[in-house]
């Protein structure tokens, strides 16, 4: 394994395409009336493009993102994108974080100082809460592209990550993740065992509304009502899924050839799995983050990888709900009781906290919760 430093810098003629490209967009017709109902409204997304072309400034997003260390570690052939942000105080925990779908590392870049610096966050914490942060972009995905080959799953990127871990001198360390991110580590707790002092899984109500969830017999008769009510929604937005599980190669077309097309791609779920009492995306999460995520996929080409990636855990052996005897805690967002009577019935895991606000994207919605969590439980383990 090879690791070099790495920066970002997307070079003008690439800008100025974006530019003409957006600029460009053949726009579709639409049902008038429909709202969201049918996925992202016209009149919504025109807006939306239009401040992506004339008012978003990349280059201002590119320099918050460089003054962080990043590098390229190169692992049987596939480049891995990491974050590397040693803290000054000495017996900080070392921290991985993984993010999930439609997502990248730029969804903890409000997270990174208070982790790494925690004198300086406005919660007061104490340098004994400290960590050194390491944030990796999935293989397939930012700038941990191209997808090189086959067998890119959950189960092979955890043990790259632990591959890295190992490289930059970290005998122990603490995880950390949601959606594709709990499931790696699920499987760095198990791959590598006393090597992990704790992991902290963030959740939101459409996790348990999904095929994989655990069964559901202890659930009362009303319990059982709401949580088929919540699988009947999820089902109306899960195309996504079918289509690049199946046919990733047809989709990374449209998505490394449209900004609108891979835009409209990304922020559909924005307004589907953020807190739901948030009229839309920009209401939910900081709308130049929102955009800076985009670009990470456009620019990186990762809309073609994420495909690809999820194509790869669709034909491989499951990688979710296994078992391991880490500590363990989980951290749920969106005010949903059944989410505990799920995932947490006997209430015998180590941590559990629950937000009412924020959703899928809780690095973005509400960062200064997520960082208090992770302050809490590792402050336990240490």
């Amino acid at each position: 394994m090879s690791i070099k430093q790495f920066k970002i810098d997307i070079p003008k003629k690439e800008l100025d395409d974006l530019q003409d490209r957006i600029k460009g967009t053949r726009w579709p017709d639409e049902i008038p009336g429909e709202g969201w109902k049918r996925g992202m409204p016209l009149d919504y997304t025109q807006k939306l493009a239009d401040y992506w072309r004339a008012k978003f400034d990349w280059r201002k997003q590119e320099k918050k993102i460089n003054k962080y260390p990043q590098f390229i570690a190169e692992i049987d052939e596939q480049p891995i994108h990491f974050l590397h942000v040693r803290s000054a105080t000495a017996n900080a925990i070392p921290l991985l974080i993984s993010h999930g779908y439609p997502s990248s590392f730029v969804e903890f870049l409000h997270m990174i100082d208070p982790l790494v610096n925690p004198t300086a966050d406005a919660a007061g914490g104490g340098a004994e809460q400290a960590f050194h942060v390491v944030i990796p972009s999935l293989p397939g995905f930012g700038f941990s592209t191209p997808f090189t080959g086959k067998g890119w799953e959950i189960s092979r990127m955890a043990n790259a990550f632990i591959q890295i871990m190992s490289e930059l001198g970290y005998d122990r360390f603490g995880v950390s993740g949601g959606d594709i991110g709990a499931g790696i580590c699920e499987q760095l707790c198990i791959q590598a065992g006393e090597r992990i002092i704790g992991s902290l899984i963030n959740t939101d109500p459409g996790a348990i509304a999904t095929e994989y969830t655990p069964p559901a017999d202890h659930l009362n008769d009303d319990e059982k009502k709401r949580l088929q009510e919540m699988k009947a929604a999820r089902r109306e937005d899960f195309g996504y899924i079918q289509i690049q599980s199946t046919r990733p190669q047809t989709i990374a077309y449209s998505l490394t050839d449209s900004p609108v097309g891979q835009m409209t791609w990304i922020v559909e779920k924005f307004k589907e799995w953020t807190d739901p009492t948030r009229e839309l995306p920009e209401d939910a999460v900081d709308i130049d983050q929102l955009l800076t995520n985009v670009c990470i996929y456009w620019f990186g080409r990762g809309g073609a990888g994420a495909a690809h990636f999820m194509y790869e855990s669709a034909h491989a052996a499951p990688a979710w709900g296994q078992t391991h005897n880490r500590p363990q805690g989980f951290v749920a967002f969106g005010n949903e009781p059944l989410i505990r009577r799920m995932l947490d019935p006997e209430k015998k895991l180590t941590y559990w906290n629950e937000h009412d606000r924020g959703g899928h994207f809780p690095a973005m919605e509400a960062p200064e919760e997520l960082v208090g969590d992770l302050r809490t439980f590792f402050r336990r383990l240490r």
